[in-house]
């Protein structure tokens, strides 16, 4: 695959390791126009929009809901670790794909890559759950 693109740029006439900055330049172009679009749009909102401050629009307003309390209470950190550990093995598991991919022209050497790479997964979450890491009682 990586080939056929030096082969296309070759029989173009180009060198395909050097890549000039005018091929940046419609892109440079594209960036420049969001950005401006972007600017005008907010600058526009706030030069044109109406700005009456009423007591009603000054008070903090939570999901319909009267605020009551101190936001600021602690939070168990069993929370957060069961974030982090969705996201941590989310992440390995898309790692998955390439292989569900290209499982055929990996042969036997990505099969048993992969089954390392479960068997790693594995002994992690085993080593998670005897560590009582999800355990939501104290």
């Amino acid at each position: 695959m990586m080939w056929s693109i030096f082969l296309q740029a070759t029989a173009l006439g180009q060198n395909p390791e050097l890549s000039k900055s005018s091929d940046y330049f419609p892109i440079g172009i594209q960036l420049l126009f969001a950005v401006g679009l972007v600017t005008i749009m907010i600058a526009g909102s706030q030069l044109l929009g109406p700005k009456r401050l009423t007591s009603d629009k000054l008070q903090n307003f939570e999901s319909g809901i009267e605020q009551f309390g101190n936001a600021r209470q602690p939070m168990a950190i069993k929370y957060f670790l069961v974030a982090i550990l969705f996201v941590l093995f989310d992440v390995e598991v898309i790692f998955f794909y390439p292989y569900a991919v290209n499982f055929s022209e990996l042969g036997w050497d990505g099969f048993w890559a992969v089954l390392m790479f479960v068997g790693f997964f594995l002994a992690g979450f085993v080593y998670i759950i005897r560590k009582g890491a999800l355990h939501w009682e104290d």
